[in-house]
């Protein structure tokens, strides 16, 4: 990592668009190439226990890693006071896509995404890394419609099975059902329950397990997915914080909540949210399956929905830097963005 200042005078700060507890976050651009950065910097002279872990997080991994559906860590060098992160910058993210009711969504669209999605956690995974936070507002959107995962605060190397590892990862509703009856030992299944749950929002433009508390949550999820028995999930009852929950019948047909959903759709849905974590797909095998190689194809990147910010590229952004964020926004008529680390 680079200590030096000379780093500090290839970069320009444009404006402020965030602050947290240990964070600011600007707008800038690489002077040598005038590219759009987002300039994150950490403030360390302020720790008294050293740097926060979600900053050593994002740094390990982003600088291990470099895909096309990867938010790419451009540079990382410290000043006096601050740890600093230049990140491509990246206007908007599928959250704000999904709920734009002014974009219609394709049976294409939704492949095309969910596909960068799992291109992305594949690579991942591949390399041994669990994101443990994937939802829509974590996937950012470039200016040529090409999805990139962000937030690697939660992410965490894995392999070892005799390593614990927290349960409280995830953000609830896209947390896994073994994560909330307190598993530590766990593997990719998490990621792709989480992946499930987006799949499942594109097509419903809409949460679709939104549960208020972890408990609420579980029931959230039997209530939409039937209660496991112990054939459905060998192991269930020797996690630690299982409890027992009211029966619910399995659904008969998901149609019925996913009417525009073709057959394909459906079963791999279905196996993506299998409450038995061993017997969801790998994210390589979710991408063999017959969803991806049946009619429509995909739709180029380029081509897909996206909001329009002509004439006002930053919008109005908030940075989620921490749970204490100051947020400053930039208002462009009724439409917000956000920008998300």
């Amino acid at each position: 990592m680079d200590t030096t200042d000379n780093k500090t005078k290839l970069y320009v700060k444009d404006r402020k668009v965030g602050e947290g507890t240990y964070a600011i976050v600007y707008l800038g651009r690489q002077l040598s190439t005038n590219r759009k950065v987002a300039i994150k910097k950490i403030k360390i002279g302020q720790l008294k226990e050293g740097l926060d872990i979600s900053a050593i997080r994002e740094v390990k991994f982003l600088r291990e890693i470099k895909h096309e559906n990867i938010i790419e860590l451009i540079d990382v060098f410290l000043s006096k006071k601050n740890l600093n992160l230049i990140l491509e910058f990246l206007a908007s993210d599928l959250e704000l896509i999904i709920k734009d009711k002014s974009l219609i969504f394709s049976s294409s669209d939704i492949k095309s995404w969910l596909l960068m999605i799992l291109r992305g956690v594949h690579y991942l995974h591949s390399y041994f890394i669990l994101h443990r936070d994937l939802k829509p507002n974590n996937l950012l959107i470039d200016a040529n419609g090409v999805l990139k995962i962000a937030d690697f605060g939660l992410a965490r190397d894995y392999g070892n099975p005799y390593v614990n590892m927290t349960s409280q990862v995830v953000t609830r509703w896209y947390r896994s059902p073994e994560l909330l009856f307190g598993a530590k030992s766990y593997g990719t299944s998490v990621d792709i329950w989480s992946i499930g749950c987006i799949f499942a929002e594109l097509m419903l433009r809409t949460p679709y397990l939104p549960g208020n508390t972890d408990v609420d949550q579980l029931d959230t999820i039997f209530r939409a997915l039937g209660t496991p028995t112990d054939e459905d999930w060998p192991g269930m009852r020797q996690l630690p914080d299982f409890v027992e929950f009211k029966q619910y019948p399995k659904p008969v047909n998901h149609r019925v909540l996913f009417t525009a959903a073709s057959d394909d759709e459906l079963r791999l849905l279905e196996w993506l949210l299998l409450f038995d974590p061993l017997k969801r797909p790998s994210a390589k095998q979710a991408l063999k399956s017959k969803y991806f190689s049946s009619y429509p194809r995909p739709t180029p990147p380029s081509q897909l929905p996206k909001r329009n910010i002509e004439g006002n590229e930053s919008g109005s952004i908030s940075l989620i830097l921490d749970d204490n964020i100051s947020r400053i926004k930039f208002d462009t008529k009724s439409v917000a963005r956000k920008l998300v680390f």
